[in-house]
């Protein structure tokens, strides 16, 4: 085997395996694969050294996460998001993406310039390089804890749409610069804004036309491996089509993505297909979130930090002070938005693989660019490990964790239902061999019948008085009773007991049901 190909399956096993520990413990895997990377990146493990040689050269990492990993992870994200959720949610969706990400780009800018030995254009690519917050580490950490649900649409929403923003302000630092400073500073801030504004329409008109066309497309078809297919063709074409002429290809995919996912799938998928599309799509991008991570901790491997530690606290600073002053101004214009949240919002601003795989996208003649490598890679190790680590604690001090009422005490009376249970299935078999006597095996089939009858009125009454808690049970209830119907009629098929067309019927129905209740 090439030295190639064993560096690809290395970097994958560790991936998969780092994941599958992050999930048996409950923990968000991001966290993990950058940490369990860096730890590679720092010492000097046996036989891993072409490893770390190969995966960590500039040009391998900013084609894998921009060109293979980015249109991927941005299209599943934008396909699972629902529009309903969206326009429910779109004033501070929209503040946070587009006012948020242009403070915190100008804030951080300006600090950087000031206070920084650093040139006014490199300043500017840094300043971008921070505005995008990174939709996978948010989404991973979010579920882990069960924060609320409106609150984890809008984080998901803003990271979604900041990174377009992002993107976009990257690629005017980085690569007009020059043109503005010939052009004077008014033309030069006008000629700014047309890039912005035609770079952003563009993208969303190309992302939408090849959306609506690849859903009538769908329409045509009942065959969830070809519609994976269309999936996958429209999230690179949407992107690097975009991209060729000079808009914007993040917001052109996710404009796609949302299209397909919601317009595509109601006209063109039966509810079996899209399923089958969505956990496909889940999958693939489950393992390239994992590669993307794990190279990110690579990172560390050939970034100097000699001398260099005053500069990267400080540039963690601005950091945190440009966010949070971007999210208290943002929100302030929405009436009712708790402020809890905009607390869990700021802390949860997490940055990630598109800083890095940005930083490393700019020529190698540019002024300062080991510094900005240098810094967005700390500030992303900062966000993911001590801003990721510690999220959790704040939405539980800001109580923005969904717990129902009563739940704490439902599972204790569950667990000693259970418990009770267990006891009463086994004194017959203990009575039957001869360990327990017949007056104490009254004694205690007595006891425990009456401590299991009080646990099922309190139980009763629980239910009464927390209606929303008994609901959520039922339709948890509802969903294992669906699902083994659905298990059962695809056993039927299989055993060829039931035609295909009946068993595609009844699965469809099943799924359809299924679906109703996970949006609830």
């Amino acid at each position: 085997m090439h030295h190639f190909e064993l560096v690809i399956l290395l970097l994958a096993g560790l991936a998969i395996a780092v994941t599958a520990i992050s999930i048996k413990v409950r923990k968000p895997y991001p966290i993990f694969l950058v940490i369990a990377g860096a730890i590679i990146g720092i010492f000097n493990l046996p036989g891993l050294e072409g490893f770390k040689k190969t995966v960590t050269e500039d040009e391998f990492f900013r084609d894998a996460v921009i060109k293979i990993f980015l249109p991927a992870l941005l299209f599943e994200a934008a396909f699972k998001l629902r529009y309903s959720h969206l326009h429910e949610n779109k004033k501070p969706i929209l503040l946070l993406a587009f006012l948020g990400t242009f403070l915190t780009f100008l804030i951080v800018s300006f600090l950087t310039w000031a206070f920084l030995p650093v040139p006014l254009q490199a300043a500017l690519v840094f300043g971008a390089l921070m505005g995008a917050t990174d939709p996978v580490s948010v989404l991973s950490i979010f579920k882990t804890m069960g924060a609320e649900k409106k609150l984890s649409i809008v984080i998901e929403g803003e990271s979604l749409f900041n990174d377009a923003v992002a993107f976009v302000l990257y690629t005017i630092a980085a690569f007009h610069f020059s043109e503005f400073l010939q052009n004077g500073p008014a033309a030069g801030i006008g000629m700014g804004i047309w890039i912005f504004l035609k770079s952003l329409t563009l993208g969303i008109l190309i992302g939408a036309g090849l959306g609506i066309a690849m859903s009538y497309i769908t329409k045509f078809y009942e065959n969830f491996a070809l519609e994976i297919l269309f999936a996958v063709f429209l999230a690179y074409s949407s992107f690097f089509f975009a991209e060729s002429v000079h808009a914007s290809g993040v917001i052109s995919v996710i404009t796609a993505g949302l299209i397909y996912g919601n317009y595509g799938a109601k006209i063109g998928m039966s509810p079996a297909t899209r399923h089958a599309v969505n956990s496909i799509l889940e999958s693939l991008a489950l393992f390239a979130n994992a590669l993307v991570f794990l190279m990110v901790g690579l990172e560390i491997a050939i970034i100097d930090f000699s001398g260099k530690w005053q500069l990267i606290a400080l540039a963690i600073v601005f950091v945190l002070a440009a966010r949070s002053i971007a999210v208290f101004a943002s929100v302030g214009f929405l009436r009712n938005f708790p402020v809890r949240w905009a607390h869990v919002l700021n802390w949860g601003g997490l940055k990630g693989s598109l800083s890095i795989a940005l930083a490393l996208n700019l020529p190698a003649s540019f002024t300062f660019r080991s510094d900005i490598i240098l810094l967005t890679f700390c500030v992303v190790f900062f966000s993911l490990v001590v801003q990721g680590l510690s999220i959790g604690k704040v939405v539980d001090l800001f109580k923005a964790r969904t717990v129902s009422r009563g739940l704490k005490e439902y599972e204790a009376l569950v667990s000693r239902i259970q418990g009770y249970n267990a006891v009463l299935e086994k004194l017959p078999l203990w009575k039957s061999r001869g360990l327990v006597p017949e007056p104490l095996y009254q004694a205690h089939f007595s006891n425990y019948s009456s401590r299991l009858s009080e646990c099922r009125n309190s139980l009763e009454q629980l239910f009464i008085e927390h209606p929303d808690l008994a609901k959520e049970q039922e339709d948890h209830l509802r969903l294992l009773a669906l699902y083994t119907q659905h298990d059962a009629i695809e056993d039927l098929s299989k055993q060829h007991v039931i035609s295909e067309e009946v068993s595609k019927s009844q699965i469809n129905a099943l799924i359809e049901e299924i679906e109703k209740l996970n949006r609830h």
